[in-house]
Parts: structure tokens; sequence; C-alpha cells
């Protein structure tokens, strides 16, 4: 005996039209590559998007951890190319003004490889860390629409920023002041002599600081960056000015207590390498 089934009229509407939207939620909804996944690692997957801007070439690549943005030196890229991009640094909620569009997680690689080739850790570790040089430094404060991350402003709101040599981190050091800070409160409280002398057993963990404000410099690459003393560690070693990154303004020369994650060893590229940074800070 044969049977035939009957789809209800109200059921296939619903089937017809939800099918192809259910498809482009699933595709819409395909995860992003997370800024931990991707660190220190090369981005290889297929072009889905790319634009040029202000010197770079964005592009969105569809990787084995997720579809991730990549900027690179300004290079002739389509969509649809395997590629290959060069580990780099990983920035969130980084804001193109040239773009005017706001990336959640970005990597800014010092430019492509050969994705037909095997994959060298060292080899591409060492591209990444490179960032091409200074030129693709000076071309990244140009698009974050600020200048050097430690040109000395002279106070929160002081106005045009001079911008110092591109020397690296080591010529962006404040020199030591005559400087008395007491130690903050609660577990997680450290000085800044013990953020460097205990650098590796606090890195990737939450340490809270109190401290001068010795330099602000606002909105470079979506942060603002400053230079804290308390009067501890080392000046004959550097080991006495703290680099923050954080969204709050706090003043010139006023007192503070800031809570953010200590990273140990953080190469920016270009010569910017800390021995010690804590990034993602808040101000209390």
């Amino acid at each position: 005996m044969k049977y035939t089934y009957f789809i209800p009229a109200a059921l296939a509407l619903t089937l017809l039209f939800t099918g192809p939207v259910l498809a482009e939620e699933k595709k819409a909804a395909a995860p992003a590559a997370s800024s931990v996944s991707m660190d220190g690692k090369p981005i290889k997957g297929k072009v889905m998007e790319t634009m040029d801007a202000a010197g770079y070439t964005y592009i969105q690549v569809d990787a084995p951890e997720g579809k991730v943005w990549v900027a690179i030196p300004q290079s002739k890229v389509e969509v649809g190319q395997e590629v290959l991009a060069n580990p780099g640094m990983v920035m969130k909620d980084f804001e193109s003004k040239s773009l005017n569009k706001t990336f959640d997680v970005i990597i800014f690689s010092s430019g492509l490889g050969d994705p037909s080739k095997p994959s060298n850790p060292k080899k591409n570790a060492a591209m990444g860390g490179s960032m091409g040089g200074s030129s693709f430094a000076a071309a990244m404060q140009a698009e974050s629409g600020g200048v050097n991350p430690h040109a000395n402003t002279g106070g929160a709101m002081g106005g045009a920023a001079m911008a110092e040599p591109s020397g690296g981190s080591t010529t962006a050091i404040v020199p030591a002041a005559e400087v008395k800070v007491d130690k903050a409160t609660g577990d997680n409280a450290q000085t800044i002599g013990e953020c460097f002398n205990k650098a590796k057993e606090l890195d990737n963990k939450k340490v809270r600081v109190r401290g001068k404000v010795m330099k602000v410099s606002m909105m470079i690459m979506g942060k603002n960056w400053l230079h804290l003393q308390d009067g501890t560690g080392n000046p004959m070693k550097n080991t006495h000015d703290l680099v923050v990154t954080t969204m709050a303004v706090p003043e010139k020369d006023s007192i503070v207590v800031i809570e953010g994650t200590l990273h140990a060893n953080k190469d920016f590229g270009a010569g910017y390498k800390y021995e010690v940074i804590i990034e993602d800070a808040e101000v209390k």
C-alpha cells in the first residue's frame, strides 16, 4: 500500500521562506577569530573582502580560526585569493579614521608570505615582530589619527602633541623623578618595581598599581597611553617607568590607581618592545 503525505500550505510557506533566512543567519554567525587564538600566528586563508586606505590594505581572511581582519602595507590583493599574512600586533576596538570604521579585532601584519610553502614559525615570528620597520609604524600612527604612541602631550588635554623621533620604546621612557607614592591596597596590588621584578610571575594577570602620571598620549591606536612612576624600580635598568594603556583620561601629575592586565615582553614591532606593560586598565 502506498501512502501520500501532504504538507499543510502554511507549513510549506514557512519552510520556503525561513530556510534561506536561517542559512543566511548561520553564515552571518560564522565565528570571528579571537585576539587570543591569532596572537603570534600567521593568518592563512581566502580573502573575503579587501580595501585600501592610508597606506594600508585591509583584508578580511577566512582562516581556520575564523574570519579575521588583517592590515598590511598597501599591496595588490584580490577577493578569493589565498593568502598567508605574517604574524603581527593584535589590536582590539581599533578605529580607522580613513575608513570611518571600528574593527573589533584586527592584526597589523608586516605583509604577505607564500601560502604554497610550508610555514616557518621562527621566520614568521621574526617578520611579524619587525612590523615592516619605521615606515609601517609611521603609517599606523597616521591611520589611528594620532602621533607617536609615546609623545609627551604636556597634559591629558595639552593640545597638539610634539612627536618624539621614532626611536622605539626606549627613547620614550620618562626620566626618574622625585616621586614617593604609597603602594595600592588589595590582593593584586603591586609597586612599579614589583611589576618589573615579578614580570614572569605576573604575566597575563590582573594587577593594581598606584602611581603618579608622568606623561599622557591621547588616543593612539584607539587608546590613551600613560607613563606612571611611584618612586620604586631602578632608573639604571629603566624599571622605574611603567607604561599603561587605558580609555580613561587622567591629568598629568595626578596620583591614580590603575587596574589592568600585565603583559611581560610585549613586542608591538618597529622597536616598541616592553619588558612590562599594563593594558586595558581602569583608572580608579
